[in-house]
C-alpha cells in the first residue's frame, strides 16, 4: 500500500508544481524538456534498459507516436492547471480511462458487462459536471482539460499496445519513448531560442527537474504497487484513480482555494462512482 500512496503523492505533486510555476513566469516547453531529461536519467539508473535488444522490428511507430503525444499533452496539462485548476484537470486526466474502454468495445470488440456500460453512463455526465464553469472567467477554457482527457486516453491505448510487445521489457520501451519525447522537446525549445529569441532560464530547468523526479516517481511506484498486488490489480487501478481525484481535489480546494460549485462536486462524486463500477467490471 505504501507504493500506491507514494505513486498518488507523486502524481498530485506534478500538478502542484505546475500550479506554483505559473507565479514565476516560466516557459512550459523548457520545463517539459527538462522533465524528460531527468526522467530518462532516472529510468536508466533504476530500470537499466537493455538497448541492445532494440531493433527495426520494435514498434517504432508507437514509440514515435507516444514521443510526440506525451510532451504535447503534458503542455496542455500545464495550461489546463493554470486556467481550470488542479481539481478539474486531475479529474479529467483520470476519467481518460474511459477512452481505452470505449476503444476495447468499439475497435477490439471486447465484450461489455453491465458494470462497464453503467460506468460509461455515469462517467461522461460526471465529466460534463466537473468541467461546468462557475463563472465566465473560464469561458472556452474547457478545451484544455478536454484535450488532456482525450490525449491521456489515446496514450493509455498506445502503452497497452506496447505492453503486448513482449520481445522487449516494458521499461526498455518506456526509456525509448522518453528519449523520443526529449528529442521532440529539444527541437521545440531550440526553435523558440533561435527563432523567437526565447532565453533559457535556470528556473525552468529547476521546475522541470522537479517535475521529472515526481513524474518518474509516479511511474516507478505505480509499477511496484502492481508487483505487490499482482493477484489483485484492480486494487491498484481503483486506488490510483480515486486517490488522485480525492487528494488532488483536497489540495486544489484547501491549498489553492479553487472555487467549485455544487454541480462540480456532484461531478466529482459521480466520477468516483464510475471508477468503482469499472473495478467491479474487472472483478466480474
Amino acid at each position: 500500500m505504501l507504493f500506491l500512496i507514494l505513486s498518488i503523492i507523486c502524481s498530485v505533486t506534478v500538478g502542484i508544481l505546475f500550479k506554483f510555476s505559473r507565479h514565476y513566469n516560466v516557459n512550459n516547453a523548457q520545463i517539459v524538456a527538462a522533465n524528460y531529461l531527468v526522467a530518462i536519467i532516472l529510468c536508466y539508473l533504476f530500470f537499466n534498459p537493455n538497448l541492445n535488444e532494440v531493433n527495426t522490428s520494435s514498434p517504432w511507430h508507437i514509440y514515435i507516436a507516444l514521443g510526440i503525444l506525451l510532451p504535447s499533452v503534458f503542455l496542455f496539462l500545464a495550461i489546463s492547471i493554470k486556467h481550470m485548476g488542479i481539481v478539474k484537470t486531475d479529474a479529467a486526466q483520470r476519467l481518460s480511462l474511459f477512452i481505452p474502454i470505449l476503444a476495447a468495445w468499439l475497435i477490439f470488440k471486447e465484450d461489455f458487462n453491465v458494470f462497464k456500460v453503467t460506468a460509461l453512463a455515469v462517467g461522461f455526465p460526471a465529466l460534463v459536471l466537473i468541467l461546468s464553469k462557475p463563472s465566465q472567467n473560464t469561458k472556452n477554457k474547457w478545451i484544455y482539460p478536454t484535450v488532456v482527457l482525450l490525449g491521456f486516453g489515446i496514450i493509455d491505448i498506445l502503452f497497452k499496445q506496447i505492453a503486448l510487445f513482449t520481445t522487449l521489457p516494458y521499461t526498455t520501451s518506456l526509456f525509448i519513448v522518453f528519449s523520443v519525447a526529449l528529442v521532440i522537446m529539444f527541437a521545440v525549445v531550440s526553435y523558440e531560442v533561435l527563432a523567437n529569441k526565447v532565453q533559457l532560464a535556470l528556473k525552468n530547468i529547476i521546475f522541470g527537474g522537479l517535475v521529472g523526479i515526481f513524474n518518474f516517481g509516479n511511474i516507478l511506484f505505480y509499477l511496484k504497487a502492481h508487483q505487490v498486488f499482482a493477484k489483485n490489480p484492480s486494487t491498484v487501478f481503483a486506488g490510483m484513480n480515486m486517490g488522485v481525484i480525492i487528494i488532488g481535489s483536497l489540495v486544489g480546494i484547501l491549498v489553492f482555494k479553487e472555487k467549485l460549485t455544487k454541480i462540480n462536486y456532484a461531478g466529482l462524486f459521480m466520477a468516483l462512482v464510475a471508477i468503482v463500477l469499472i473495478v467491479f467490471s474487472q472483478i466480474k
